[in-house]
C-alpha cells in the first residue's frame, strides 16, 4: 500500500472501532480489569456511610474526631498484542484480509485500554520476533500499532508461537493482558501456554477465513500452502477428500480449545466476518 492508502485505511479503522469501543467495550473493559489492589491516597473527615474499617484510628485519637483513609485503585495495566505475520495471515476471500481484521480488533482493544489510561504494546512474529513496539499510552500510539499491523512484511515459512510467547514473558515480568492473534497453522509447544497463563491474562484468537475450513468442488486444483510455499495437486471433486480436509480442520480447532482450556487461558475461533465487538464484550464480562 502507498502512504496515502495506509493513512486512509488507518483512519477508517479508527472511526469504525472507536464508535464500537465507546458504545460497548470501554466500560466493560474497566470493570473486567480493576487492577491488583488499593493504595493509600489521603485522609479526610469521616462522612456518613463511610466504612468503619477505613477509619484512621491514630488521627482520630489525635484530633478527637473520626477520620478515614481514602484509598485509590491501583489499576494501571499493560496490554500486549501479539500478531502472527506469517504469510497465511495475508489472505482473505471476503471483504478483508485476516491481517486487516486483526488490525481492527487490535484497534478496539487499544482504544479500550487507552480510555482507561493503560499502556499498549505490540509484538509482530513469524518464525522469530520481527518487531517490538514498547507499551505506551495515547491515541497516536494506538494508530501507530494499527499501521504496523497493516504494513508489516508478511513472512513465508512456519510460525513459532511458543517462541513469541517466550520472548514476551522474558521482557514483561509484571502481570499483563496478552492477546495472541494467529491462524495457528503450525505446531507449537502447549507448555508455553500454561506458563504464560500462570503469569498473565491470556486470550488466543484463531483468525480464519471461511475457505480455510472448507474447499469447494472445483475439480483438480493446484493448492498453495502460504506457510511453506509448496504447491500440491488435489482432486477437490472427491467428496471423501473434502470431508477428510474439513474434519482435519475441525480436529485442529478442538485440539486448540483443549490446549487453552488446560492452560486456564481463553480461546476464540473467529471468522473474519464475525462481529468481534460482541466477542470481546462477552470476554470482558466473564473476567
Amino acid at each position: 500500500m502507498e502512504i496515502k492508502d495506509i493513512v486512509k485505511k488507518v483512519k477508517q479503522i479508527e472511526i469504525r472501532t472507536r464508535r464500537k469501543t465507546e458504545a460497548t467495550l470501554m466500560g466493560q473493559y474497566h470493570s473486567a480489569f480493576k487492577g491488583q489492589g488499593m493504595t493509600f491516597s489521603e485522609v479526610r473527615p469521616y462522612q456518613f456511610g463511610d466504612e468503619i474499617r477505613r477509619i484512621d484510628w491514630n488521627k482520630t485519637a489525635r484530633f478527637r474526631e473520626p477520620f478515614v483513609k481514602v484509598m485509590e485503585e491501583e489499576r494501571e495495566l499493560t496490554m500486549m498484542i501479539l500478531v502472527d505475520i506469517s504469510a497465511s495471515m495475508d489472505y482473505g476471500t471476503k471483504t478483508q484480509l485476516k491481517r486487516e481484521y486483526v488490525a481492527e480488533i487490535a484497534a478496539s482493544l487499544g482504544f479500550s485500554a487507552a480510555g482507561n489510561n493503560d499502556k499498549v504494546g505490540l509484538i509482530l512474529f513469524a518464525d522469530k520476533v520481527y518487531k517490538v513496539i514498547p507499551p505506551q499510552k495515547g491515541r497516536k500510539h494506538i494508530l501507530s500499532i494499527i499501521s504496523n499491523i497493516l504494513t508489516a512484511d508478511y513472512v513465508p515459512g512456519v510460525s513459532k508461537i511458543d517462541k513469541a510467547m517466550e520472548y514476551m514473558m522474558g521482557i514483561f515480568k509484571r502481570k499483563s493482558l496478552v492477546f495472541l492473534f494467529s491462524d495457528f497453522e503450525d505446531e507449537y509447544d502447549s507448555k508455553m501456554l500454561r506458563v504464560a497463563s500462570k503469569k498473565h491474562h491470556l486470550l488466543g484468537m484463531r483468525i480464519y477465513d471461511e475457505k480455510d475450513n472448507e474447499i469447494p468442488d472445483v475439480g483438480y486444483a493446484l493448492l498453495y500452502d502460504a506457510e511453506t510455499g509448496k504447491q500440491v495437486w488435489a482432486n477437490t471433486s472427491s467428496a471423501r477428500w473434502r470431508y477428510t480436509f474439513a474434519e482435519a480442520q475441525k480436529q485442529k480447532v478442538r485440539a486448540l480449545e483443549d490446549d487453552f482450556a488446560n492452560s486456564s487461558a481463553t480461546f476464540m475461533n473467529v471468522n473474519t466476518g464475525a462481529d468481534y465487538s460482541k466477542l470481546l464484550y462477552s470476554y470482558f464480562q466473564k473476567k
